[in-house]
């Protein structure tokens, strides 16, 4: 529940939704000075709420966890302090940050001058300590008198009214009046009226709002750009003890000035913000749940649990949309508390926000919404929390968030009623941000797939520089024994033209983003996407365009139980270079270059090649042609089946390679920027050489996540799913034992048996009661689409409303897939 606003801290929450009733009516109608008392005390309620959001209140020191945490915060606190420039004639507060007066340096300045200001009001740090108490940073002089002397500094040097907007627009409007205001919170009682009042009137100018962009008045904020401004006009509002300045940012979570066209409670169609379908996009056309879909969660419960209970608290019904997106949102797209890569955008190059930061966050983002949520929802989800936090020993949760998020996070896995929830499973199509998430007990499979509607990538103002290829159709295999895959040093040192999963052409390409302000590219192929059957199976397609190039594709995957089949066909070139589909490119851990015994998995990153044990020595590289089956210790097996039409050689390829990179070389951003150390890892890279400037070429590979290689070998030999087409007209395979059918037609033709009247995705599964159909339109190009099945039908069990059947020997499916998203549609019949 909401932090309680009554006892010594503040008034009950009847005085509050009083004095909030008194300010609709007349003054006359109760006491004047009566009524300015109770408001007072809101007020000063409120802003002790809104510091314990950034302290955590009381906590056990002495809690190994807790200690932990107050040490990082220290440490931190305690470095910047010792190197805050106190000098007369300073320029900037910190070397680094000079001169003051750019926006990314005021900006950076205002976040670090948080944290000490955090550490001063957090009992146990050094800066906390009273002055002439023992040894410690701040011994012998006044904190908060050195952080009120910044404060002015930066105001006049940098960040004051009377300054026009220059350079990065989110400095000005969200980074430093956000750490401004926390700042405010937790030296108000220190700060001079005159400071405090030039401070509001700063942030009043250049984030007066959270309906519009400042810089741009004509470009309403939205998803969370908005929820960012709405926590900053609420903070300033109750610093500035100004009623309409708290429901101005309250209602701007609704956007009532607007009729609620930019709420954040409502589901989008377009541009930014939820999707019914649990996508999340910003920035128009980016994919972008696990950083600017978190941070979303974040400001917006932030601000929730800050007015719960006032007279400003957020009532607006359709709330329900926020927790929603907990389940279907964000859910599905964390493993183990990582957030997966495909939805992180452009943050996937910040050396200090890699995916189990971001997954940290949305973690600790979802906890602090539970605390104001239904119990149903909140139980739910504190019991995913659980499961999340306990399952991640290589990256924990305590090392990751402050105390604030650790205490929240204490409360739940000291709790013994709260079970620790397993993994999800289940297939999940994103249809609105172009992206699959395909989850088993033991690991989890994301497509990352882009069209004319989701960029392929964003990059921008230094950050993201080697983005090229990563919406191409990357696949991101997540085990739960190798958390740390994609989070120690994985974009800083990978080759950049070989993601898994993709197809490209090995032209040299220059860096992306390195001006100012960001952008996308968006190719212009219509297909990306698929459909889901029961929850349990899916298929994939995209059509690939390549950027800067005459490559062509057309590429599938079929996710089952425990395999994952990719297909591609009509890959054609014209541009005299070679074209390469990259099966895997998994970095190693270990550092063993032994070999592996047979029949058994050998150490981390040893490779068998149809059971021969392969060199393990880096430099190695082999040219496979005859291979039947691979086996990676560690990740599990691949296959290399036959298929119809097949005319190409294998073409597969092997590359064991030590890499080094630097951050920095991906990220140049003003506050985002690597470092330079160079990082030094291993990778083992399988692609298949399509040679130069193919015509029509093909392939298609399995993957057998966490398969040992006997397992590999068994499921090569006995193909328990078969592929039955492969070609421009469809990609179609068939699992007998499952009696599963899946097929994607790029256009009308006969797969597996089914006969399809137009482009689109079908699986089909005959159970011993019943048969489940499922379709799906990804390219959004038709209005119906009929599907012929190849066995008789009497009657339909459920379907949904786009859906008729009629029935017979050969029963016709027809869907209404026209407006419909790419969604699935599904009927059950017998």
């Amino acid at each position: 529940m909401p932090l309680p606003l009554s006892g010594p801290t503040g008034p009950s929450r009847r005085t509050l939704l009083a004095a909030g009733a008194a300010s609709a009516v007349a003054p006359s109608a109760v006491s004047a000075t009566a009524w300015a008392a109770d408001r007072e005390s809101a007020y000063d309620a409120l802003l002790e709420r809104a510091a314990t959001q950034l302290t955590g209140g009381a906590f056990d020191a002495g809690d190994p966890d807790f200690a932990a945490a107050l040490k990082a915060l220290g440490t931190q606190a305690a470095t910047w302090w010792r190197q805050l420039d106190r000098s007369a004639g300073r320029t900037a507060l910190w070397p680094d940050l000079s001169p003051a007066s750019e926006p990314g340096n005021f900006g950076q300045s205002h976040t670090r001058l948080r944290t000490l200001a955090t550490a001063w009001a957090t009992p146990g740090t050094s800066l906390s300590a009273p002055p002439g108490t023992a040894s410690g940073a701040g011994t012998g002089a006044d904190v908060a008198g050195t952080l009120l002397d910044a404060l002015r500094f930066l105001h006049a040097t940098g960040y004051h009214p009377g300054r026009p907007e220059t350079g990065n627009w989110w400095f000005w409007e969200i980074g430093a009046p956000g750490a401004l205001m926390d700042t405010c919170v937790l030296l108000r009682e220190r700060m001079p009226a005159q400071d405090l009042a030039a401070y509001t009137a700063t942030v009043a100018r250049f984030c007066p709002d959270p309906d519009r962009r400042t810089s741009t008045p004509s470009l309403p904020e939205t998803g969370a750009n908005r929820a960012d401004k709405a926590v900053i006009v609420a903070l300033r509002g109750l610093l500035a003890r100004d009623p309409a300045t708290v429901a101005l940012a309250r209602d701007g979570l609704s956007d009532v000035r607007d009729g609620g066209r930019n709420s954040l409670f409502r589901y989008v169609t377009s541009g930014d913000g939820f999707y019914e379908d649990g996508s999340f996009v910003q920035h128009g056309s980016v994919a972008y749940t696990g950083t600017y879909g978190s941070v979303l969660l974040g400001a917006a419960g932030r601000l929730i649990a800050l007015l719960a209970g006032s007279a400003w608290a957020v009532e607006d019904p359709r709330t329900s949309v926020l927790y929603d997106a907990v389940d279907r949102t964000f859910a599905p797209v964390i493993f183990d508390g990582l957030m997966m890569d495909a939805l992180r955008g452009r943050a996937v190059s910040r050396e200090k926000a890699r995916d189990h930061h971001d997954g940290a966050a949305a973690v600790s983002h979802i906890l602090q919404l539970a605390t104001g949520a239904p119990e149903t929802c909140a139980r739910r989800w504190r019991s995913l929390a659980k499961g999340w936090i306990r399952r991640n020993t290589t990256t924990p949760y305590a090392g990751l968030v402050g105390i604030p998020a650790l205490a929240r996070a204490k409360a739940v896995l000291d709790d013994p009623s709260i079970p620790a929830a397993e993994r999800l499973t289940g297939h999940h199509v994103f249809a609105d941000m172009d992206r699959v998430v395909h989850r088993r007990p033991a690991w989890a499979l994301t497509l990352s797939l882009s069209s004319r509607r989701i960029a392929a990538y964003e990059a921008g103002n230094g950050e993201n520089l080697h983005g090229w290829y990563t919406g191409d159709g990357m696949t991101y295999l997540y085990h739960g024994d190798d958390l740390g895959q994609f989070g120690d040093g994985f974009w800083a040192t990978v080759d950049p033209y070989r993601l898994p999963g993709t197809t490209v052409d090995t032209r040299a390409r220059a860096d992306i983003g390195s001006g100012a302000g960001t952008g996308t590219y968006r190719p212009k192929n219509a297909v990306a996407g698929g459909a889901a059957l029961d929850g349990r199976y899916g298929a994939a397609a995209m059509e690939l365009l390549a950027d800067g190039s005459t490559l062509r594709a057309r590429k599938a995957w079929f996710c089952l139980d425990n395999v994952v089949l990719a297909l591609g066909a009509g890959i054609s070139a014209s541009d005299g270079r070679t074209i390469e589909t990259v099966v895997e490119n998994r970095r190693l851990h270990g550092q063993s270059d032994e070999l592996p015994a047979p029949g058994t998995d050998g150490p981390t990153g040893a490779l068998a090649v149809d059971g021969r044990p392969q060199p393990g020595h880096p430099g190695w590289s082999a040219r496979l042609d005859d291979a039947r089956w691979a086996h990676l210790a560690g990740t599990g097996g691949y296959v290399f089946p036959d298929f119809p039409g097949r005319a190409d050689a294998l073409g597969l390829r092997a590359l064991r390679e030590e890499r080094t990179g630097r951050w920095r070389d991906i990220n140049t951003g003003a506050d985002t920027a690597g470092g330079t150390t160079p990082l030094t890892r291993r990778y083992l890279t399988l692609w298949l050489d399509h040679g130069t400037s193919p015509s029509d070429a093909s392939y298609a590979y399995v993957l057998l996540p966490g398969a040992s290689p006997a397992a590999t070998e068994a499921w090569g030999r006995a193909r328990p799913v078969r592929i039955v087409a492969n070609d421009t007209t469809a990609q179609a395979v068939e699992a007998p034992r499952a009696g599963l059918l899946a097929a994607h037609f790029w256009r009308p033709g006969r797969a597996a048996g089914l006969v399809s009247s137009g482009p689109g995705t079908v699986l089909v599964r005959r159970g011993a009661q019943s048969t489940s159909v499922a379709v799906a339109d990804p390219g959004r190009t038709e209005t119906t689409l009929s599907v012929e099945l190849p066995f008789p039908v009497r009657k339909v069990l459920r379907a949904d409303d786009t859906v008729t059947l009629t029935p017979g020997r050969l029963p016709v499916v027809t869907v209404r897939v026209g407006g419909s998203r790419g969604r699935t549609h599904t009927t059950e019949v017998v």
